[in-house]
């Protein structure tokens, strides 16, 4: 089981920055993938940014140079910096885990952070 905990939302103007965090309630070298997604109002949940145990890191094309995902063991909490935001970027931001046991994958979710850009 992990608990995640977003925070780190807001209103913010455009071309600002804002860093989101997750907080895992276990250490995330445990867990196989964390991420980042959004959901846009009226649109699906899409994929945002990933990083492995290992630390290897993935960026979606559309926002790649703007958003980066890093993480802090001791913390046990993943981040996503992004910056100069666009109006395009308001949306709810999840968190999102993926556990791999005894054969199995576990998907977690947090319950998101709004992030709203607007002038």
């Amino acid at each position: 089981q992990v608990q995640l905990v977003e925070s780190g939302g807001g209103l913010v103007q455009p071309g600002g920055s804002l860093r989101l965090s997750c907080a895992a309630s276990r250490s995330i070298f445990s867990i196989n993938y964390m991420g980042w997604y959004r959901q846009a109002p009226g649109k699906q949940r899409e994929l945002v940014a990933t990083i492995t145990s290992s630390g290897s890191t993935n960026v979606v094309d559309s926002v790649k140079g703007r958003f980066t995902i890093s993480r802090d063991n001791a913390k046990n909490t993943v981040y996503l910096q992004i910056n100069s935001l666009k109006p395009e970027d308001t949306a709810v931001y999840y968190c999102n885990a993926k556990v791999s046991m005894t054969g199995s994958w576990y998907v977690y979710w947090g319950q998101g952070t709004q992030v709203t850009v607007s002038s």
